[in-house]
């Protein structure tokens, strides 16, 4: 249900009004391009953040460029279906997450309010937007809108150009009211996904009630005096009262000037995106390595409110001064978004997985998307293992180790481990932990366990492999915490994607109840929708690389490295075996195609640098190059699959730079093809970890000599150890690959380095 309420201006009877908004369009548009000239002197890389690169989606969802400050709970953009479409419904006055429940839409209305009104929508024209402004004209009544977040505190200017009735339609999106109290102050509260949100704003002209719908107070016509046509709307959001979202706007906005608060937002975000500088390659690479960036701060956000938070996880408000982080989608963050920040901000990524820790105890389970208004179940795996890992070994400690041991090993042993379920332990995770795969349907049968989602289905072989991975982890910690006992538990588990990998097909292979492997079965198209019979979202090419935690034992399996190396190739260069529209209509994910090989799927981040542990990292130069020239633009399209709040873009961060962590938990980044000439990464510790590619072009993306802090570099990669206490790594580029450089020692997915 969409409820709204209407704030009615008069129009000025004395001044032009057409030419008032033009004016004070341009002294904005004046005021951006002066940030932006001041911008490349200065280098303040939010320059080159475009925030539309990727709002449209190819299949599946667009990215919405959102203005927010990074990590912060107030997050805002226009509705609208994408990018090209030339209507826009509304603004909400913030979202719960990246495509959840939004929350609270304004827009400016002008016109007749009749039963039409409540659903218009308003085409627009000269549209701004940056991740700490927007401005826009409505083109049907020349209406401008701008707007400046704060991190808990928004504030939109609206110059109406109409001489007609002039309003501000506020929606509430799923079930609330609104009320005025006094002249100038609103306020309203939305309930939703089982909690609730509210907001109290604050106008810079007096309101008076001149209809409301009843006592539900779902619709309210609210009339603004004196002729006033320049109006300022400021508020708070809180998850905890009204009386806390109005604390929030005060000690955030303390005043009406917009470009001053603007200016506030462009400070924070440049402290964090000239916290990595980078020379050398086009404009263009620029504002898609940049726009990656800023997209890797949209989550987690912290929802403490000034030494209190609302959780949805035990349901009540918790008095603390530390910060409460929400807002992680685990399956699509933990392979590259949270690692980037590790290297970031690595105590926020101690206090993101304190609040972990916190969820755990306040709900018994250890959450996977722990959204706002609580866990919401989605994929598969236990990923939070594998994120506090990777993090506690590259030296993140300020969280509460044995508490998270407790959850994350709660999580595996007795949950269920099917996918976008929580709770306890099912009969088929019985048949798990016995048989150490999850069994698969047999052909023609029907589900025939209850707690199967039933869209989901059971994608038992990606359930067995993510499960193998997060139990190596586990078995890490077991071992570091000198519990004995788990760890021969854990690691024993951890080789669980054995028993689903044919090597008579050399496939991941889906195996009955009974043990027998399921015929008919194609590797490219079986398994339903999705695959989601037997995988996640892509099909067994993909998921034959879904071992990181023992690349070595899956080299095995496939007749050694150099066997594996050529079904890598194979896998670059596969037919579909059908017609793409065919593919897609079964498998929308797959997206980004190069052969069989999915670049717009998170499940295959990992596998182009999985040459350099086959000994052949020009061949993970190659494709690197090739897969960020393709498929990562700076223009509309520049996305090729569901971004998911930083999950892909930070993977683009990652590869434009030069390295990426294959295997979360490991401490080591493996050696791709840097984009840039020269990389520099200011760390938290004060010290600069600089990347230099000499001779770097389009062409010369092969690697023919490194050093690191002066020393020959013969390896296709590097610790975090090394990245974190600073120095250069230096990179000889050429046109042609050599093929010796790298190749004999070689990156390990085990923790023995």
């Amino acid at each position: 249900m969409i409820i709204r309420a209407f704030i009615s201006l008069n129009s000025c009877k004395h001044f032009n009004a057409l030419n008032i908004k033009l004016l004070t369009f341009f002294i904005v548009v004046f005021f951006a391009d002066v940030q932006n000239t001041i911008a490349q002197k200065t280098a303040n890389n939010i320059f080159y953040v475009d925030a539309k690169i990727g709002s449209v989606g190819l299949i599946l969802e667009p990215t919405r460029p959102a203005i927010h400050l990074p990590n912060s709970m107030l997050r805002t953009f226009p509705v609208r279906a994408d990018q090209i479409d030339d209507q826009i419904a509304y603004f909400p006055l913030t979202i719960s997450s990246h495509r959840q429940n939004w929350l609270f839409g304004l827009m400016p209305f002008t016109g007749k309010v009749d039963a039409q009104s409540w659903n218009q929508k308003f085409t627009y024209d000269n549209e701004k937007i940056t991740p700490d402004f927007y401005s826009a004209v409505l083109e049907d009544n020349g209406t401008t809108i701008n707007f400046a977040p704060s991190a808990k505190a928004g504030f939109f200017k609206f110059n109406f150009a109409g001489k007609t009735d002039n309003y501000l339609r506020l929606n509430i999106l799923n079930s609330g009211e609104i009320n005025l109290d006094g002249k100038t102050k609103i306020s309203g509260v939305e309930e939703f996904q089982g909690m609730k949100a509210y907001f109290y704003a604050e106008t810079n002209a007096p309101v008076e009630i001149i209809y409301q719908d009843g006592q539900a107070k779902k619709r309210s016509l609210l009339k603004v005096l004196n002729g006033v046509q320049n109006v300022s709307f400021k508020y708070g959001i809180s998850f905890i009262s009204i009386e806390q979202a109005k604390e929030n706007l005060s000690k955030e906005i303390s005043d009406w000037d917009i470009l001053k608060l603007r200016s506030k937002a462009t400070n924070v975000w440049n402290k964090v995106l000239n916290q990595i500088n980078v020379d050398g390659g086009t404009d263009a690479q620029k504002r898609v390595f940049y726009t990656s960036l800023y997209r890797s701060y949209e989550r987690m956000v912290d929802i403490n409110e000034y030494g209190k938070y609302y959780s949805a996880y035990d349901k009540k408000i918790h008095i603390s001064d530390k910060p409460f982080f929400v807002d992680n989608w685990l399956w699509d963050t933990y392979i590259a978004l949270e690692p980037l920040q590790t290297i970031l901000n690595p105590k926020i990524e101690g206090e993101k997985i304190q609040s972990y820790v916190q969820m755990y105890e306040q709900s018994g389970w250890m959450p996977s998307f722990a959204l706002v208004f609580g866990d919401n179940p989605c994929m598969t795996g236990n990923h939070a293992a594998a994120w506090f890992l990777d993090s506690y070994n590259k030296g993140v400690k300020n969280f509460d180790l044995e508490k998270a041991y407790e959850g994350i090993r709660k999580n595996s042993l007795e949950a269920t481990l099917l996918p976008w379920r929580n709770g306890p332990a099912t009969s088929l995770d019985s048949f798990y932990s016995r048989k150490g795969y999850m069994p698969a349907l047999k052909t023609g049968e029907k589900e025939f366990v209850k707690e199967v989602h039933g869209f989901e289905k059971r994608q038992s072989v990606s359930v067995t492999l993510e499960n193998s991975f997060d139990d190596w982890c586990i078995a890490q910690f077991a071992k570091d915490m000198g519990k004995t006992n788990d760890y021969k538990l854990f690691l024993k588990r951890a080789e669980n994607y054995k028993n689903v990998y044919r090597a008579d097909k050399g496939f991941v292979w889906p195996k009955d109840a009974d043990g027998n492997w399921i015929e008919p079965f194609d590797p490219k198209f079986s398994g339903g929708q999705g695959g989601r019979e037997y995988f996640t979202e892509n099909n067994a090419y993909t998921y034959n690389w879904d071992v990181k935690h023992d690349l070595s034992g899956l080299f095995t399996l496939m007749g050694g490295p150099a066997k594996a190396e050529q079904k890598l190739d194979d896998l670059f260069r596969a037919s579909l075996g059908r017609s793409k529209y065919n593919l897609w209509f079964t498998f929308p994910d797959a997206t980004g195609l190069v052969g069989q090989f999915v670049m717009g799927n998170e499940p295959s981040f990992h596998i182009p640098y999985i040459y350099n542990y086959t000994g052949s990292p020009w061949k993970t130069q190659k494709r690197i190059r090739m897969l960020m020239d393709t498929w990562y633009t700076d223009n509309l399209f520049g996305i090729p699959g569901d971004e998911d709040g930083g999950g892909m873009t930070a993977f683009v961060v990652f590869s434009m730079m030069g390295f990426f962590p294959v295997t979360p938990g490991v401490p080591v980044y493996s050696i791709g093809s840097p984009v840039f000439n020269n990389i520099t990464i200011k760390l938290d510790n004060g010290k600069t970890f600089t990347l230099n590619a000499k001779n770097n072009s389009a062409e010369n993306k092969y690697i023919q000599s490194a050093t690191l802090n002066g020393k020959a570099l013969n390896r296709s990669w590097f610790t975090h150890d090394e990245l974190a206490t600073g120095g250069t790594l230096s990179l000889v580029m050429g046109n042609m690959p050599n093929k010796t450089w790298g190749t004999k020692d070689l990156p390990q997915s085990s923790l023995k380095l």
